[in-house]
């Protein structure tokens, strides 16, 4: 049975700004850098805290500086700027937040992609020029001597590190709750996790059901990391681990799963290596085996912010990760799927924050 994927409003297929919105928005895209080093100094340095704190009464510059230790010109300086920016109102000399203040210092979700884009994107985002030329990650120098930053997610610097796991977790956990029915419908003896990182679905397989044994394929360095957390949790007695580099053609995947889940993982290689991926998924399965694919899909997303923090997102993959990937347009993803040889037969939008979860069989 195929689920029909939820009908979405049309995005970027018509202008809708004005002559003077457009001007501004360009603008903003001119001053970019300075917009937002601002922002984090704002929020990093308690200048938005204490506003916030003031409420509707507002805070004048003098008063801020008597809370914040930093010099009145530099204060000066980013309270103007965060007027222009949006995340300040003045009024009568007092300074108070906006809205899009209030939702830059409070909202998890901002927080989390702010600080990927400080800790893990922003130095290396300047080698986007030739990291599209050359088809390599040339920013990711500025975080180590690696050919991807896969093979350094467990040993990435402060802190890019606790950056990178709570902007990869914050979104794929959400949809872990609705997962694991979709998963666990067809009642499996054995799941495999490829692309298991630290072991966060694993986990949840385990404590969902209280039988299945769950294997896990990644990179030595990551399993390490998800082999102490599934111990210490006490279900070591229940899972198998498999080191695979899964774009080696000399090595394939462990058979005898009757699951194979991958989430936001494929997003993480090139079109044709999704379906080399693919491909070995085919070979692994038996007849009646099936595959989970959790993916964030831009052209899925319920608003166009959403779809735009994906497409941004492409260009981290670009610059720091591979130079060779992206988040997908969902027709093109599905394309490589057929071409893998298997079908979808379940396409599940609206998942956690902003997933779609497809489940596959052989054709």
């Amino acid at each position: 049975m195929t689920t029909t994927p939820t009908k979405k409003p049309a995005m970027f297929e018509t202008e809708k700004k004005s002559a003077l919105d457009a001007i501004s928005q360009a603008q903003f895209i001119a001053f970019a850098p300075y917009i937002f080093h601002a922002s984090v100094i704002l929020r990093d340095s308690g200048i938005l805290n204490k506003v916030q704190d003031s409420r509707t009464n507002g805070m004048t510059l003098e008063e801020i500086g008597a809370n914040v230790n930093m010099s009145r010109y530099g204060i000066r300086i980013l309270l103007e700027a965060g007027l222009g920016i949006g995340l300040l109102l003045r009024k009568e000399g007092k300074y108070l937040l906006s809205k899009t203040g209030h939702f830059f210092l409070n909202d998890p979700m901002t927080r989390v992609n702010t600080d990927f884009m400080r800790d893990v994107c922003y130095e290396g985002s300047k080698e986007l020029k030739s990291s599209i030329e050359q088809s390599k990650p040339n920013g990711l120098k500025y975080l180590g001597d690696w050919e991807t930053i896969y093979q350094g997610l467990s040993i990435l610097p402060e802190p890019a590190k606790t950056s990178w796991f709570n902007f990869d977790h914050y979104y794929s956990d959400n949809a872990f709750p609705e997962a694991l029915p979709m998963v666990f419908a067809g009642s499996p003896r054995k799941v495999m996790d490829i692309g298991a990182n630290t072991g966060k679905f694993t986990l949840a397989c385990l404590e969902y059901n209280n039988n299945v044994e769950v294997g896990l394929v990644d990179l030595q360095v990551q399993l390490n990391v998800a082999k102490q957390n599934i111990e210490q949790a006490g279900y070591g007695n229940r899972v198998q681990y498999h080191e695979r580099n899964v774009l080696h053609t000399d090595s394939e995947l462990p058979t005898g799963y009757d699951v194979i889940w991958m989430s936001q993982f494929l997003d993480c290689f090139a079109d044709d290596e999704i379906v080399f991926i693919l491909e070995k998924c085919h070979r692994a399965l038996s007849a009646d085996g099936r595959v989970f694919i959790n993916e964030t899909f831009w052209d899925r997303q319920r608003f166009e912010a959403s779809a735009f923090s994906l497409q941004m997102t492409s260009l981290y993959f670009t610059t720091m990760a591979n130079g060779n990937s992206q988040m997908y347009d969902s027709k093109v993803f599905l394309g490589l799927i057929d071409k893998a040889g298997f079908e979808v037969v379940a396409d599940t939008d609206n998942i956690g924050l902003s997933h779609t979860i497809l489940e596959l069989r052989k054709k």
